[in-house]
C-alpha cells in the first residue's frame, strides 16, 4: 500500500456551542428552565436577576456622622427595649405560670440561622407540610398513639409492614405467625392465632377505614361495621357482602333479590351504600410528592378571537449587569478584562438563546391554536388530526425543532391545562372522504359509554358498529385500545344492578 497526501474541499454542518445551548434551552420545561437560569446566574458574574424592585441609592456618610448615628441608634434601641419590657412585664405572676405564658417564645429574626432569616428566599416554612406521606408512615403514626404493650406492638408493626399500597395484607395469617414465632424459644413466647387476630382487629380500625383487610370482601365488611348502627340499609348491606358477595361481584340483581328475599327498592338503597365505600383504602393516602405544572403559554378568547401569549410567571427575569459590562470597554488586554469579555459574550448568547426559545414557543403555540380552533370552541369531539409535520411546514421549521418545542410544554386554556402533545393525534378516514382524529374518537367512545344503560352496557363491537353508522370505520380492537387508554373497564365490569 502506498501512502500519499490529498487535498479535498467539502462542506460539513457543525453545531456550535451556542447552537447546542439554544437547542438545550428549547426542550427544557418551565421548571427546568428556572433551574438552568439559576445555574447560569451562579456561574456567570455578568448575569443578574432582573428584580422589579430596586433598592434605593445609598448616600455617602462621613466617618464622624456614622459614629454619631451608631451611638444614637444604640441608645434609642436600648431605651426602647427597656420601655417595652417594663410595659409588658406584669406586676404579679401566678405561681404555676410558665415563661411562655407571658412572653413570646419565638426567637427573633436576627437570632435565626442564615438559612432561616427573613431575607433568604430559599427558606420555605411549608416545606415539611408538603412532604410525601406514605400509607406506612400514616399507620405507624397511629401505632405510636395507641397504648400497645411491647408484645402487641411487635405484632402490629409486622402487620403494618405487610400492608401494600392498596391497603391489603400481602401475607396470610399463617405466614405472618410463622415469621413472628421463628425466634420463639418456649410456649410462652409463641404468639397464638387468637392473640394475632386481636391485634389485627385493632389495626383494622386505623385510618383509612378498611386498611389491613385480607381481601375486598373483608375490606367492605370492615368499613360497614365502622358505620353507625342507625345508618340506613347498613344491616342489609352487611348481609349482601357477607352472604352474597359472588352475586354482588357479578352484578346479578335478580339472584340477589331471590337469595336474600328483598325488594328492588331495598336492594338499590343497600347497593348505594356499598358503592359509597372505598375498595382500595390505601389510595386515599398520598404516597408521592405532588408535582406542579407551570403553563408556558396562556390562551384567551378576546373580542371573539383566540389570543396566545407567554405566561409572565414562567418568563425568566435575567439581564446583563451594566456595571460589569461597562468595565469591559477598557482597551487593555489584562486577564481581568479578558475574563469579563468572555463572560459578557456568554451572557449575551444566553439571553439570545432565551429570546429564541420564547419566539419559537410562541409561534408553535399560535399555530396549534389556529389549526385546532374547533377544539377550543366545541371540545374534544371537534379535535382535528394533527402531526408535527403540519406545524413544521406551516412555520418552515424542522420537525425535530417542533418536537423539542412541544416536549414538556403546557398550555393554559379556558377548557383546562393541556400538554402541547395533547393536540397532536393520528387520523382515521371516514366514509365521506374526510378525516377524524383519534382524540375525537376517544371523546365519542366516552360519550357513548356515559349514555349507556346501566343494566346493559355497550360492548366494544357494538361501539364500533355505532361509530360505523356515523361514518367512522374503526375495528373492535381499536375501540378496545382507546377504551383502555381512558381507563374505562370492559362491558362486563361496567354492568350495574338496575
Amino acid at each position: 500500500m502506498k501512502l500519499s497526501l490529498q487535498l479535498k474541499l467539502g462542506q460539513q454542518l457543525t453545531m456550535t456551542p451556542q447552537l447546542q445551548q439554544a437547542i438545550r434551552l428549547l426542550q427544557l420545561s418551565a421548571v427546568d428552565l428556572q433551574q438552568e437560569i439559576q445555574d447560569a446566574l451562579d456561574a456567570n458574574p455578568l448575569l443578574e436577576a432582573d428584580d422589579e424592585s430596586k433598592p434605593p441609592e445609598t448616600e455617602t456618610v462621613s466617618l464622624e456622622d456614622l459614629s454619631a448615628a451608631e451611638t444614637i441608634a444604640t441608645t434609642s434601641s436600648t431605651e426602647t427595649e427597656l420601655n417595652v419590657g417594663e410595659e409588658k412585664l406584669p406586676a404579679e405572676l401566678p405561681t404555676d405560670s410558665n415563661w411562655e405564658d407571658t412572653f413570646d417564645s419565638a426567637a427573633p429574626a436576627s437570632s435565626l440561622p442564615a438559612s432561616q432569616g427573613s431575607g433568604e428566599a430559599d427558606f420555605d416554612i411549608f416545606a415539611q407540610s408538603s412532604a410525601a406521606n406514605t400509607l406506612h408512615d400514616h399507620l405507624m403514626w397511629q401505632l405510636n398513639l395507641t397504648p400497645f404493650n411491647e408484645r402487641d406492638r411487635a405484632i402490629a408493626t409486622s402487620i403494618i409492614e405487610a400492608v401494600d399500597e392498596s391497603g391489603y395484607l400481602r401475607q396470610s395469617t399463617e405466614e405472618m405467625l410463622a415469621a413472628l414465632n421463628v425466634d420463639a424459644s418456649d410456649e410462652e413466647d409463641t404468639i397464638t392465632e387468637e392473640e394475632f387476630n386481636a391485634v389485627l382487629h385493632r389495626v383494622q380500625y386505623f385510618d383509612p377505614p378498611g386498611v389491613a383487610a385480607q381481601g375486598p370482601r373483608d375490606c367492605l365488611l370492615i368499613q360497614l361495621r365502622q358505620l353507625p348502627e342507625d345508618t340506613p340499609s347498613r344491616k342489609l348491606a352487611l348481609r349482601i357482602v357477607r352472604d352474597a358477595f359472588e352475586q354482588l361481584v357479578k352484578r346479578d340483581g335478580l339472584s340477589l333479590r331471590r337469595r336474600l328475599k328483598i325488594s328492588e327498592d331495598d336492594l338499590k338503597q343497600a347497593l348505594t351504600l356499598i358503592q359509597s365505600l372505598n375498595p382500595r383504602p390505601g389510595s386515599t393516602i398520598a404516597d408521592a410528592t405532588p408535582e406542579y405544572i407551570v403553563p408556558d403559554v396562556i390562551v384567551r378568547k378576546i373580542d371573539g378571537e383566540w389570543q396566545v401569549e407567554l405566561n409572565p410567571e414562567a418568563l425568566p427575569k435575567v439581564r446583563v449587569n451594566n456595571e460589569y459590562a461597562a468595565l469591559v470597554r477598557r482597551s487593555d488586554n489584562s486577564k481581568e478584562n479578558t475574563y469579563l469579555r468572555d463572560h459578557l459574550q456568554e451572557a449575551r448568547w444566553f439571553l439570545k438563546s432565551l429570546q429564541s426559545r420564547h419566539d419559537t414557543l410562541l409561534n408553535v403555540a399560535r399555530a396549534i391554536v389556529d389549526l385546532q380552533r374547533n377544539f377550543f370552541e366545541y371540545g374534544d369531539e371537534a379535535m382535528k388530526p394533527l402531526v408535527l409535520r403540519d406545524i413544521a411546514e406551516r412555520l418552515e421549521m424542522h420537525e425535530s425543532t417542533i418536537s423539542r418545542s412541544t416536549m414538556n410544554k403546557y398550555m393554559l386554556t379556558p377548557r383546562g391545562t393541556f400538554e402541547f402533545k395533547h393536540f397532536f393525534s393520528s387520523h382515521v378516514n371516514t366514509d365521506s372522504g374526510g378525516e377524524c382524529s383519534a382524540t375525537a374518537i376517544r371523546a365519542l367512545i366516552k360519550k357513548l359509554i356515559a349514555a349507556e344503560k346501566p343494566g346493559k352496557p355497550l360492548s366494544d363491537n357494538k361501539i364500533a358498529t355505532i361509530l360505523a353508522e356515523q361514518g367512522i370505520k374503526v375495528a373492535r380492537r381499536t375501540v378496545a385500545k382507546y377504551r383502555e387508554s381512558m381507563a374505562i373497564p370492559p362491558s362486563n365490569e361496567r354492568r350495574r344492578i338496575a
